[in-house]
């Protein structure tokens, strides 16, 4: 593998953030409020991995069409509602996100639930505006619809926070239950991600499979490196509070495995993650590098 996945995360991110810059309503968009709440949480930085693994799963498999930055950027609007719903105080009340004071903090608590509403309905406006999705096959792109909402909803995002929710201060928690709570809460986005990629550049069945389990994979190793890093971590390296899961009772990795047994787990997850890519050519380095990134990163 000979990519340099720093540059390529740069350049992935830089081509996401500009595309979304440039799509977005304008400044001064009628309820302006609201769209100043939106741009607040959503152009506050972040590292774009679940757009940025649609695009590496797309160029994986070959060409990409026109309509991938639309779909991709569809995640990153999913993944940012879903952090401005997470810091109010009904859930995990934090005071900083992305180096900067929660939407909440900013705005209030009900423009910040409604920035989230906002952005949840724009993932799926993106994914079916016919001026952005211009280049697909109409059944193709009720799939990948289809596969942003199993990702993000009841059965998949939306539903591992309940089951986190419920889980919190009780100390009997099975890593069964911890698996469970994180495959959903975490895993199910990173999926639907990868999933989406792989059908914008017309898959074929055993690759869609390899890059399913891929993706399964590296949403495993991503949880657990969150949860090592919530333990390791600065508040100027995660740009939020750190050691905030003890503080809230929650069971994690390192409580079951141990820091270092958690570290090794998440090692052993892209390690495995790598091997799912192995009748792939070069084109797929991308999401070998991402796999390894993950646990290597310190934010």
């Amino acid at each position: 593998m000979s990519i340099d996945i720093g540059k390529y995360l740069e350049e992935k991110r830089q081509l996401v953030d500009r595309y979304l810059e440039t799509h977005l309503p304008p400044v001064g968009t009628s309820p302006a409020v609201l769209h100043e709440a939106i741009r607040y949480s959503l152009l506050a930085g972040g590292k774009r991995i679940r757009p940025i693994l649609t695009i590496a799963a797309a160029e994986a498999i070959g060409p990409p069409p026109l309509s991938l930055p639309p779909v991709a950027c569809a995640f990153e609007f999913i993944h940012t509602y879903s952090l401005i719903h997470d810091d109010l105080p009904a859930m995990d009340n934090d005071d900083f996100r992305r180096g900067k004071p929660t939407n909440h903090k900013v705005y209030g608590d009900g423009m910040a639930i409604l920035a989230g509403d906002g952005l949840q309905t724009m993932a799926f406006e993106w994914c079916s505006r016919a001026d952005l999705v211009i280049d697909i096959d109409p059944r193709t792109q009720v799939q990948i619809i289809a596969e942003l909402a199993l990702g993000s909803g009841n059965d998949g995002m939306v539903g591992g926070q309940v089951l986190d929710i419920q889980a919190e201060n009780q100390q009997e928690i099975s890593l069964e239950e911890l698996q469970n709570i994180h495959a959903h809460k975490t895993g199910k986005l990173i999926r639907a991600a990868v999933r989406v990629g792989a059908l914008l550049s017309g898959a074929g069945m055993t690759q869609f499979e390899q890059l399913t389990k891929y993706a399964e994979d590296i949403g495993l190793a991503f949880q657990i490196a969150d949860d090592v890093l919530n333990v390791t971590g600065t508040r100027e390296e995660l740009g939020k509070d750190a050691n905030t899961d003890a503080e809230r009772g929650k069971q994690t990795y390192p409580s079951f495995y141990g820091l270092e047994g958690a570290k090794k787990l998440a090692q052993e997850c892209a390690d495995r993650a790598i091997g799912r890519l192995a009748s792939f050519d070069d084109k797929a380095d991308p999401l070998r590098g991402i796999a390894q990134y993950i646990v290597s990163r310190r934010k």
